[in-house]
């Protein structure tokens, strides 16, 4: 395999509590809460450390945003429960976090000619008139990669770090298969 470095840019994780939460409560409670039910059905949070936002809806669901680890990750939604457990006991202390996607980008180091990757690569899309990157979709591990003509790329819909750069690699190791790096 090849090893090309990649670069995680966001985590996306959930938790479900299992209560419905009182979403104008939190809202009044808890500082730097961003609320307005009548353009989202759902409150912001946003923490300093980590740097993250989530979204809390009154189902009890949660989905955090903008961490770069899955620790960072968890720890945010475990932060954020924390807060608002101090205003709602029944809010049960072992709930399930689950990361729903991580975006990670890279660089392959050598430009592409995406109309011949577009020719030559099975499971692709590209029409450079609507977006300037071309969609490769990989089965295993199954994730969406976005190549660009400079040799970037952008991974997403990993499950977990590892599959991201595996995605990566096999992606740079299929190119070069087909002669297109």
């Amino acid at each position: 395999m090849t090893d090309v470095p990649i670069k995680v840019e966001n985590i996306v994780a959930s938790a479900t509590l299992g209560k419905s939460i009182e979403l104008p409560k939190v809202a009044l409670t808890l500082e730097g809460v961003e609320y307005n039910s009548e353009k989202f059905p759902g409150l912001v949070y946003k923490l300093k450390e980590p740097k993250t936002a989530a979204l809390i809806f009154g189902s009890g669901k949660l989905v955090g945003t903008g961490a770069k680890t899955t620790e960072d990750s968890i720890k945010s939604l475990n932060i954020i429960v924390d807060k608002m457990r101090a205003l709602d006991a029944d809010i049960p202390q072992e709930f399930e976090i689950t990361i729903q996607n991580i975006v990670a980008s890279a660089n392959l180091e050598k430009t592409l000619n995406l109309e011949a990757v577009a020719l030559d690569l099975e499971n692709t899309e590209y029409e450079p008139e609507q977006f300037p990157g071309l969609v490769y979709r990989l089965e295993d591990p199954k994730v969406v990669l976005l190549l660009f003509g400079s040799g970037k790329v952008v991974c997403t819909g990993a499950k977990n770090i590892d599959n991201a750069q595996l995605g990566v690699e096999k992606t740079k190791e299929r190119l070069g298969e087909l002669d297109l790096i």
